[in-house]
This record gives structure tokens, sequence and C-alpha cells, in this order.
């Protein structure tokens, strides 16, 4: 903010003690409505530095060009303007952008009615950036990983000024933030991780050797003291690996990812070494898609954080039921993408029509050769074609004229359920055969769907809803083995996310690796668009 204070700031907003011709144009004397009748140069001023946006154009001639922020009664407006600039880097939002100083300048130089015109345009625009990025996002996350398809909530310029105009500024402009608790929680984890970069960190790394419980010497004090700093363990002058050591060290595996086994091996000793800027980042990183799902979530809602290789059912932001998950592989065309949705149906012993991608990927070949025999050729109206009828060598997977199949059946690759929320990804959750893979840690198997470990239980809890016997109704459609649509009554929000900083049930702050890369990449936008936090570039 240069030499400017955000008190000296709030003052000169507050009392209009500008050393130009503030004071008579904002102070008691400034000029009504009435009489900025008179005044045509103001109206004319405003009316051409806002033309270039339809929206604020029309707000104002709604409005008789009446001033929003710069008449004798707008105080308020401009304290709680100033106030919410001054603590955009709170937010992890690029401060420089609103150019609180400049916008200052401009107050002070305010001479005459048409200089206040064109003062006015200026700080409605600084207000709806401000408000923008505070609401829905510093960066529009499809211009920056075509893996999210995330539509942003962006709020109408006009709707969101003729909502401030009638609203208490203060209140308006807090209540931008997004109102998940999720988002107040990350809140108070950036603020935290600023205050231990200020005091140095979490102290000194710790060796990069295994330790186990019964070990002893430097480097389990080092470990000791790392996780005392990080709020795991409580002040101890212990040297040995005991078992409030071994416990804390099982806490920290849990928060990030980790098998909780309680042995510090190469990857907890790698997430201990993590600097808090890192983790700063990430948190920031996680603020901002927070930002871009402000969105009412549902009362009852599936999250599926990709990272965190777990999909839950939350009802009034409880969880009432997770498993494990399995997502997309990290080659670019098989990753999950990140949108949200409405789950409607389920539908039990499905078959599996493949994807085109997938068919050329892994299937072709097999299929042209008269291999594959598993899978079925089916026309637009679902009829079995003989193999024999088709001339493959006419073809290529992207001009076959025909589907592919694989009926339903115990080693249906979709198992024998999956849950459909339609969407032109072709993302959709499912059972599968290959139980085996939800043992391994990094879950990143499947060619862009997300595999559920207990499918049957997450059929039951959604069906609860609507059956006193939800077992009962989805054992009754499974035994008839024919294929089969269950709709939902009241159709659940499905949001698929990536998080790798997130909170869970207790509160506590929650780490995963950046399977995909994407937070790197969310990162580097924030960079060139100047985010900053606390003097930390980020």
């Amino acid at each position: 903010m240069a030499s400017w204070t955000a008190a000296a700031l709030r003052r000169g907003f507050r009392h209009g003690l500008f050393v130009t011709g503030i004071v008579c144009l904002l102070g008691t004397a400034a000029p009504t409505l009435a009489t900025a009748q008179q005044f045509p140069a103001f109206r004319q001023a405003l009316a051409e530095s806002v033309s270039s946006s339809e929206a604020i154009s029309a707000f104002y001639r709604a409005h008789d060009y009446e001033p929003l922020w710069t008449g004798p009664d707008h105080a308020p407006r401009r304290e709680a303007l100033i106030n919410a600039l001054s603590r955009a880097a709170d937010h992890g939002l690029p401060e420089a952008r609103y150019d609180l100083p400049g916008l200052i300048a401009a107050f002070e130089a305010v001479e005459s009615e048409r200089d206040r015109g064109q003062l006015e345009a200026k700080v409605t625009k600084v207000f709806l950036q401000f408000a923008r990025d505070l609401h829905s996002g510093v960066i529009d996350p499809r211009q920056v990983d075509r893996g999210i398809v995330r539509v942003l909530p962006r709020p109408d310029p006009k709707e969101l000024l003729t909502d401030f105009a009638q609203a208490p500024a203060a209140a308006f402009i807090r209540n931008l933030a997004p109102s998940a608790p999720e988002y107040a929680r990350l809140f108070r984890a950036r603020e935290d991780l600023v205050r231990v970069i200020a005091e140095g960190g979490w102290g000194p790394r710790v060796p990069e050797v295994r330790f186990s419980p019964g070990t002893s010497g430097d480097g389990v004090i080092a470990l000791r003291n790392r996780l005392i700093a990080m709020g795991y363990l409580e002040r101890s002058a212990s040297a040995s690996y005991d078992a409030a050591l071994q416990a804390a060290v099982m806490a920290f595996q849990t928060h990030h990812g980790i098998e909780a086994d309680g042995i510090a091996g190469p990857a907890t000793i790698r997430a201990l070494n993590v600097p808090p800027e890192e983790r700063l980042k990430s948190v920031i990183v996680a603020m901002e898609r927070e930002r871009w799902l402000n969105i009412p979530r549902g009362d009852r809602h599936i999250w599926v954080n990709l990272t965190d290789f777990h999909s839950r059912i939350i009802d009034n932001d409880q969880i009432t039921f997770e498993t494990k998950s399995i997502i997309g592989a990290q080659a670019s065309d098989r990753q999950t993408p990140e949108f949200s949705d409405r789950m409607t149906y389920l539908e039990i012993n499905p078959d599996w029509t493949l994807p085109r991608s997938i068919l050329a990927r892994s299937y072709w070949g097999a299929l042209a050769s008269g291999g594959a025999r598993h899978l079925e050729v089916v026309d637009a109206s679902g009829r079995v074609v003989p193999r024999a009828a088709i001339d493959f060598s006419r073809y290529t997977p992207a001009n076959f004229p025909f589907n592919v199949r694989q009926p339903p059946g115990p080693s249906n690759a979709l198992g024998e359920v999956k849950f459909m929320f339609p969407n032109p990804y072709a993302i959709y959750l499912h059972d599968t055969p290959e139980r085996h893979l939800f043992n391994t840690v990094v879950r990143t198997h499947s060619s862009g769907c997300v595999r559920l470990n207990d499918p049957r239980e997450f059929a039951y809890e959604l069906l609860s809803r609507q059956s006193d016997d939800p077992r009962g109704l989805y054992h009754s459609v499974l035994n008839t083995r024919q294929q089969t649509r269950v709709y939902l009554d009241d159709p659940v929000p499905i949001h698929l996310v990536y998080r790798t900083a997130f909170t869970d049930a207790s509160g506590a702050l929650n780490f995963r690796a950046d399977i995909y890369g994407r937070d790197a990449r969310i990162f580097d936008a924030l960079l060139r668009a100047g985010a900053v936090a606390n003097g930390l570039r980020m």
C-alpha cells in the first residue's frame, strides 16, 4: 500500500479530509441527487466512463445516474470497501489488481463534477473486480487445465450492484466470500501458516532415515521436535521413539494420506520436511478452489475428492458414508475431470458401452482380429451385429459405425452397479471386478470414471431416503440379472473436486499429493495474476 496506511485511508474516506476539492464534493455540502441535475458534467462523465460495460451502464441508467460511492451519505460504503481491499491478501487475492493507493489518489485528485463522475465509475469497477474475485475466483480454471471443466458461479454485475445499493455495505462485502465452513477453516489455516513462517518455520529438517518404535538418538529428537512444532505432540524431553511419539506419527500420517503404521519411513519423512511455505501455497490454492465452488452444495450431496481417493455422502455437513475410490490414471487423456452435477439414477446389472478412446487404445486390435469375445458389436437400435458380417479393414475406431459393448455379468468392467449423473464427459461412479486395486495407496488406475470399493453400501445409503428396505430393493433388482435403472426420487448433487489441502470432520488440516499437477498450474496462474499472501509471493 506504499506510504498509505489503512487507518489513514479510512479516516480520509470517513471525514473527507483530502487536500483538493474533495471536501466540498463529498462533505456535508456535497450536492444531492436533485442538485446534481444542475451539474450534467457528473452524469456525462459517469455515462462515458461506464459505456464499455453494458451491465454497469444499465445499473446507472436504471438509477438515473445517482452516485453509489461519491455522495455525502456514502462514507459507510467507502469505508467498507477500503477495509475489504486493504485485507485482500488475507484471502490470497492479488491486491495490486485493485490498486488501492491509486484509488485513494483518484479521490484526492477530484476538483470538478466531471472528475467526480469519472471517480464514481472507477470505484464501481474496482468493487466489481474485487467482488468477482472474492466470490468466485481470481482465475478461470478452464484456461489453466483442461481437466477442470467447472462452470464458475460468476455474479451478474448489474444484479450485484443493485443488491449492494440496498444492503448494509460491510455485511454485503463480507458475505461475498464463500459461506461454506471449509472456506473459513482454510482461512484460519492460512493465518496459522503465515504466523509459523514469520516465526521461522517448524525447525530443522528431520534426517531422511527410517525411525520406528524403540529407536533413539539425535534423529528421533529432531523428529520429536518437528512434530511438537507442528502441533502433533505435547512438549517432551524424551529422546526415544516411545508410544506418544508413535501416536503423533500416526496422526501425522493420517492427515497426509500415508498408511498410518506409526513408522516414520521415507514417505513420512518427506512429508514432514515439506516447508510451511509450500503448505501455504496449497492452502491458498484450496481457497481459490473453494471460490470456484461458491454454490449451494445440497443438504445431502456426494463429495469425491480425487486426491484423497475417497467418495463420501454428506448429510448436513456430516459424513454419512465413505468408501475408497479409484480415479483416472495420471496420463493426460485418462485423468478424471472436476465438475459438479446431479446424480439421478442407479443402473443395476449395467452393460458397458466402450468409449471410442478406450476402444482405440485397448480393444480395437483384438476386436478386429476376432478376439475379445466377451464384447458385442451392436447397431444404433441395440441389436447385436455378427462380427462375420463386418469388414473391419474398412474401418478405424473413429469411423466404426457400431457400438461395442460388454453385456451385464460378473466380469463386466462396471461390476454390478453404476451411479449416473449424465454429463458431456461420460464420467460416472461404478463398481469394478478389479478389487485388488483398492489395496494400493495411489489409486490412479481407471480411464477417467470413479470406481467404488463399497458400491452396494453406497447404493443402500442412497436408496435409504426412498425405501424402508433399501437392501431388499437393491437385491430384488440385482437378482433379475436384467439391466435396470432405479431413479432417485430426489436427485443428489455430486461434486468431483481436487483438494490437496482440506480439513476433515474434526477440523484438522490435511494435505495430499498433487497427483495430476493441477495445483501447480493453478499456482502459476495465481502467480501471473499477482496473488500475494503477507509478503509471500504466490
